[in-house]
């Protein structure tokens, strides 16, 4: 088969196009590049810059490279961003999903992985998260992914072509320097970013219901991501999993924010130690991933360590890449 991964230059996309690659998958790669960067597609993986909203530019890319499935990952991601501009995420997220299921059909295109997020159960009852837990997403981000799986079973159901949805939890770590995360919101860069500058990292909220007082959350190292998504496409390939299902891609471990920072610290040497700050509106206690189904389902499980997330990330900064300050 050969791949079209949307969002290809992002953080998130490069990994994927990079774990299907050494698959010995043919991969082509979208990306309107507003926040992806060209250099993060590896050499010899053709990189179009493209709105997926420009149904022409779409039309083409299936007509001219053959593409039999297609990595849906471009969207935007800014929670705080998305409070402030609904109209404008629901066009990004749902209108331009909308655009490529469109051609995708036209193009008959078999396979269709949709990136997800945890975002779709809001601010859930239970700790510990199954998919069958309902969606409540509390934020238009959380909303636009939720539609975006909406749309992407419909269309399935239509048509015959086959779909999964990934609902990913919180995502860190890289496989190397040149693919870091560069954005300032997502805990880990954030953390670094301030002990890199000899400041000391925040703690939004230290008396919740967990055992040191912090949130809780399941942290999954990127590159298990990506191979979560290989697992997803080979499933799909192989026509051997439910067409329509959305599974959780997290650890199954819960850490807390205090814990993720203090290893921080001491991967870095940093002779610091965190100032804690109100609590943030809307932050959950506790939320884990329950991961049974995605090894069931795709014989996949996360491997990979924080630790391997915080020395990966710090790596990389080590190495001159700077985070992005939200705007």
């Amino acid at each position: 088969m050969s791949w079209l991964v949307t969002g290809g230059a992002g953080y998130i996309g490069a990994h994927v196009i990079n774990s299907l690659i050494t698959a010995d998958e043919e991969v082509v790669a979208v990306d309107d590049l507003s926040t992806g960067n060209a250099t993060r597609v590896p050499p010899g993986v053709r990189l179009v810059a493209a709105n997926l909203l420009d149904q022409g530019s779409v039309r083409r890319l299936f007509t001219e490279h053959h593409v039999t499935g297609v990595v849906h990952l471009a969207a935007k991601k800014r929670v705080d961003e998305s409070l402030r501009q609904p109209s404008r995420y629901f066009r990004e997220n749902v209108e331009a999903l909308r655009v490529l299921l469109d051609e995708c059909v036209a193009a008959d295109v078999q396979s269709f992985v949709f990136s997800s997020s945890a975002a779709v159960y809001g601010e859930p009852d239970t700790t510990t998260v199954d998919e069958d837990v309902a969606c409540r997403p509390t934020t238009p981000y959380g909303q636009t992914k939720l539609a975006g799986e909406w749309l992407v079973r419909g269309v399935g159901a239509a048509t015959g072509m086959r779909t999964l949805a990934l609902r990913y939890f919180n995502v860190a770590g890289s496989a190397s320097a040149a693919l870091a995360d560069t954005y300032l919101a997502n805990l880990v860069p954030l953390v670094l970013d301030a002990l890199q500058r000899g400041q000391a990292p925040k703690i939004f909220g230290a008396d919740y219901a967990t055992p040191d007082g912090t949130c809780v959350r399941d942290y999954i190292h990127v590159a298990d991501v990506a191979d979560a998504h290989v697992a997803a496409a080979r499933a799909l390939e192989r026509g051997d999993i439910t067409s329509g299902q959305a599974l959780n891609i997290g650890t199954g471990s819960g850490v807390s924010v205090r814990e993720v920072v203090d290893l921080a610290i001491a991967i870095t040497g940093r002779d610091v130690q965190p100032v804690v700050e109100p609590r943030r509106p809307g932050d959950s206690p506790a939320v884990v991933a329950a991961v049974e189904r995605a090894r069931q389902e795709l014989h996949w499980t996360a491997v990979r360590s924080l630790s391997d997330m915080i020395v990966s990330a710090w790596q990389a900064v080590q190495h001159g890449m700077r985070v992005a300050s939200p705007l």
